[in-house]
């Protein structure tokens, strides 16, 4: 079974486990599946606004797509979900990301 396959398997009994669904999202962008990884993040945000890990990540593929006028919303959003959970390294990380974008 895959590793895709494996998390798949586990989120049946735990549905809204946010680590197993932001793992999930990596596997599907590391198997080239950048719908399925862009679904699983925008769900966990949607849902879990202060899942900050996702942010960076959803960004990040959403530049890689040439979206860059969403990528830079979901930046600026994860930069206050980091800032409001008081999470220095993520706020960093978004910022510098955000940054290398517009600039």
């Amino acid at each position: 079974m895959s590793r895709i396959g494996k998390i798949q398997e586990l989120l049946k009994s735990s549905p809204k486990d946010n680590f197993l669904r932001h793992a999930l999202a990596l596997e599907y962008i590391k198997a080239g599946e950048d719908a399925e990884a862009r679904e699983v993040f925008e769900e966990i945000l949607t849902e879990f606004p202060d899942y900050v890990g996702s942010y960076y990540h959803l960004a990040k593929l959403l530049e890689r797509i040439d979206e860059t006028d969403l990528a830079v919303q979901w930046y600026k959003k994860g930069l206050d979900a980091a800032k409001l959970a008081g999470d220095n390294h993520a706020y960093g990380e978004l910022q510098s990301a955000y940054e290398d974008l517009i600039y």
